[in-house]
């Protein structure tokens, strides 16, 4: 929409339900309501965008990332109704997105390929057999799959029928076909994909390379263009081969080249997508080029803008893609209001692409991406620095991010050094993540900071409570400082971190003294100041600074230098409703749909056993007990949708 506003374009939103008060309908000129939430009732009714479409007299719809962006009937419902599908014609996208038939097209045209099966039968026997064929470990793919949906990788024939079955249910929610490949998996594969560009004349033109290799359950998280070590000779081999695969379909517009790349330098083709990427801003940054302009002058009639030899690389950029989730629980979404949004400055070498604002809710309906942060520099070092340091910019409050995950990613060495292949994240899991246990052991200096960034909170808020009272300024009554004749106040603040309370004493001095704090045995001294939400603390002679955010019964202390630090105050005995024990159940750790039940009533199950598998934003969830018990209540059942929190199981307990 920005794009099409500087070309003097207008635009029109449409929308669901859930999204009635969302950035994109206030940003466009008229917006349309769909349906209600689900996807299959708004976003992915194509005859009703058209209508839409009609009804105002949009010239051409852009069909974004997802949903009918790749559908071939859609394109086509489009040409008949004469607006122009900003995106290739329906043979391109027929093409390209069965899987099976783009390895047939690309073979042809001498691109290389990852060895595989991309046959019509599709029955478990003549899979499993293929998978032999090729020997283990092998990559099961949607034929019709993209974002990382309806991928597993099986490393033995033992794990081949459940790792299908649960692909297959994935498959069917988000792409209504379950049809699938097996291919050859690549061990300690990069990543890099290609951006390629034609338009109605037959030119076609690459934007040089990106490397996506840092990715979880086959998810990007950060993306960099360009791609590191790599040569002028490969990125040239690289280049041409993916020019030939858009040449080979006939593709009009953006589209994106997937390969792996190995340790030798050898490259094989994954899969095309005939849309624009969500990482494409990284090759914008590092091209100079809007790729959302070249989309519009290619669906106008216009040639490319620029010929392949116009076209050079400039510094590096990354982009790290924000989520609401739980990296620690195995990445699970996460749903909630943005109580408190606050993202790095943003300008020429700094963008944050987003589609949400603090007070909105991330749903259960749609991928829970929050933003992607862009960053620019001269060369991957200064970018890399940039990048660190945006994250540590960005304040999110209300849903559990993967914020301090990207941190932590990004400051890796291995990262820095740009040695990242596919597993990277699996491989470094135990570093990336801190221990389950280390909850229960913080650091006395942070909870000193804040304590006592929470009493000069109670004291800003008395402070406030009595400016422009005529009648108590002044007063020696309104003082905040807990000040008493002959005796130092003290406060007392109590930490709550899982299970377990702290009491922190904070002993006030005289005005400009500051506080001494015990935490357990140790004793510290601080001082500082808070201006609204930022504060300024010196603990033990070292400053820190960062921002001080409440909210509810939580405490988030966001420092300067990155670091985030959480806790809990205790909750008033009114303000907390009565909740169903969870001891001796298994907890929906977020909302979703009961899509396949494992056990059944007296089964007896040991800790870790597979219970229930759980859809949540198009991707499926494996539920597994937490305890040693026999099954002695099963409280929902395939279909039902569930909130979070909410008793699933219950057990037994064996004694």
């Amino acid at each position: 929409m920005r794009t099409a506003q500087k070309l003097g374009v207008k635009t029109v939103a449409v929308y669901s339900d859930a999204d009635v008060n969302s950035m994109h309908t206030a940003m466009a000129d008229e917006a349309f309501r769909l349906g209600e939430p689900p996807s299959a009732s708004s976003y992915l009714l194509g005859d009703r965008i058209i209508d839409i479409a009609k009804r105002c007299g949009a010239e051409g719809i852009h069909p974004g990332y997802g949903f009918l962006s790749e559908n071939a009937n859609f394109a086509n419902a489009c040409a008949a109704a004469n607006i122009e599908f900003i995106g290739p014609p329906a043979s391109a996208i027929i093409s390209m997105g069965s899987k099976s038939e783009s390895k047939k097209i690309m073979e042809a045209a001498g691109v290389p390929c990852v060895p595989g099966y991309h046959g019509d039968a599709q029955d478990v026997p003549t899979l499993m057999s293929e998978a032999e064929r090729i020997g283990y470990p092998v990559m099961l793919k949607a034929v019709m799959g993209g974002g990382g949906k309806g991928m597993r990788v099986v490393n033995n024939a033992e794990e081949f029928v459940d790792a299908l079955e649960s692909a297959k249910r994935e498959a069917m929610a988000s792409f209504a076909d379950d049809r699938f490949l097996v291919e050859k998996f690549v061990v300690k594969p990069r990543h890099v994909e290609l951006q390629v560009f034609a338009d109605k004349q037959g030119n076609c033109v690459h934007l040089f390379e990106r490397d996506c290799s840092l990715q979880r359950r086959h998810q990007k998280v950060i993306e960099e263009a360009p791609a590191p070590h790599m040569t002028e000779e490969l990125r040239k081999k690289m280049g041409d081969a993916a020019v030939a695969a858009a040449k080979a379909v006939g593709d009009v517009g953006a589209g994106t080249v997937e390969c792996i790349l190995d340790a030798r330098g050898d490259f094989f083709f994954m899969e095309m997508n005939t849309r624009l990427q969500v990482e494409h801003p990284v090759t914008e940054m590092i091209t100079g080029q809007d790729l959302v302009q070249w989309q519009l002058l290619v669906a106008a009639g216009n040639p490319l803008p620029l010929r392949q030899e116009q076209l050079q690389i400039n510094g590096h950029s990354f982009e790290a893609r924000i989520y609401a989730e739980n990296p620690a629980a195995g990445f699970l979404p996460a749903t909630g209001t943005l109580h408190h949004l606050a993202s790095p400055f943003e300008g020429d070498t700094v963008r944050v692409e987003t589609g949400v604002a603090q007070g909105d809710t991330v749903s259960i309906h749609y991928d829970p991406m929050i933003a992607k942060l862009v960053v620019w520099d001269q060369d991957r070092h200064a970018a890399l620095r940039k990048l660190k340091q945006c994250l540590g910019q960005y304040h999110v409050v209300g849903v559990p991010t993967n914020i301090e995950f990207l941190t932590s990613c990004a400051s890796n060495s291995e990262f820095e050094a740009g040695l990242v292949d596919t597993s990277f994240i699996d491989r470094h899991i135990d570093t990336l993540l801190p221990p389950a246990s280390s909850t229960d052991v913080v650091d006395s200096q942070l909870l000193a900071l804040g304590a006592t960034g929470l009493v000069l909170r109670a004291q800003q808020e008395a402070v406030n409570a009595v400016a422009g009272n005529s009648n108590v300024a002044g007063s020696p009554w309104s003082n905040p400082d807990t000040w008493r004749m002959n005796y130092g106040g003290t406060s007392t603040v109590e930490v709550v971190q899982g299970d377990s309370t702290q009491a922190i004493a904070v002993q006030h001095g005289g005005a400009g003294e500051g506080f001494q704090v015990q935490v357990g045995l140790e004793r510290l001294s601080t001082s500082g100041s808070l201006d609204g939400d930022a504060f300024s603390i010196i603990c033990d002679g070292t400053r820190h600074k960062g921002s001080l955010l409440v909210h509810d019964s939580q405490v988030n202390m966001f420092f300067a230098s990155g670091r985030h630090f959480s806790f809990g105050v205790p909750e008033s005995p009114y303000a907390s409703a009565s909740s169903q024990s969870a001891q001796g159940g298994m907890i929906a750790p977020m909302p979703g749909k009961v899509v396949k039940i494992m056990v059944e009533l007296s089964d007896f199950v040991t800790a870790g056993t597979p219970i229930m598998a759980m859809e949540a934003m198009k991707m499926e969830h494996v539920i597994k007990a937490p305890c040693d018990g026999v099954v002695d209540k099963i409280l929902y059942k395939v279909g039902d949708q569930v909130e979070e929190k909410q008793v699933l199981v219950r057990f037994e307990e064996e004694s």
